[in-house]
């Protein structure tokens, strides 16, 4: 099953529950009124008003460190790229037997790279393109040491490569983390819980009304629901709707200009 489904679905029972939380407390309200004919109880504006606050102040939380991080996915992207083509441009410095070597060995680098994060981070394909990674990786960096030690490689070679591929080798640990990188489950679970109890306490103070007011509580449900998708769909980019493919298309332009 993938994300969008489990997404929806969530977002649906969500959006149910919110409106069985409103009739809920419109039926409690209904109660107290029966007993109390003076009305509903005084003094709760407190109490709502925190709840509701922290309602707001948790979706602008969790909605800002989804954005966040989605902007940060993206920009490692770029990040990256940039290092592959610097490493790949100081080939230069090598001896010129040793180079086409090492470029066959980046241009099948980056084909995997292009590609690596598509499959998802826990199918059998993205282990076997982590493992493929690391092995180019180390083949890349074992005969790009040994070149620079060539007598035929510029003196600036190792200063100058290693550091590069150095650089170009981190970069993948840092991906893989920030793939990885979401909010702890119980911000989402106290999302979910201060939503319906914000359904609730909207049902309890509409109950005075002789008719129920769906316009309303369906708008509540349904701007709530939305929201709590569009950061869900945010915190994985691979796998819902909002996705981050589109920035892979410069390691596909930098593997076209690579010859």
């Amino acid at each position: 099953m993938n994300l969008t489904l489990i997404a929806s679905l969530s977002t649906l029972c969500l959006f149910v529950s919110m409106l069985v939380f409103f009739e809920l407390g419109r039926r409690r309200g209904l109660a107290q009124l029966k007993r109390d004919p003076e009305g509903l109880a005084k003094g709760t504006s407190a109490a709502e008003g925190a709840v509701f606050g922290l309602l707001g102040l948790i979706l602008a939380f969790a909605f800002s460190g989804a954005a966040s991080r989605f902007e940060d996915r993206r920009h490692l992207i770029n990040e990256e790229a940039n290092a592959i083509g610097t490493a790949y441009l100081r080939i230069d410095l090598l001896p010129a037997e040793s180079q086409a070597e090492i470029r066959t060995l980046f241009r099948r680098y980056l084909d995997l790279r292009s590609v690596v994060y598509h499959a998802g981070d826990d199918s059998a394909e993205a282990r076997k393109n982590t493992d493929s990674t690391a092995l180019i990786q180390s083949a890349i960096w074992k005969k790009s040491l040994a070149a620079t030690q060539h007598e035929n490689a510029s003196p600036d070679a190792a200063k100058l490569l290693l550091p590069a591929l150095n650089e170009m080798i981190d970069i993948t640990t840092t991906r893989a983390t920030a793939t990885k990188n979401h909010p702890p489950i119980i911000v989402f679970l106290l999302l979910a819980g201060l939503s319906l109890i914000g359904a609730m306490l909207v049902g309890y103070d509409m109950s005075p009304n002789r008719e129920r007011s769906w316009f309303h509580a369906i708008s509540f449900a349904a701007v709530i629901s939305l929201a709590s998708y569009v950061i869900v769909d945010l915190e994985f980019p691979r796998l819902g709707l909002i996705r981050i493919d589109r920035a892979d298309q410069v390691l596909v332009d930098l593997r076209k200009s690579l010859r």
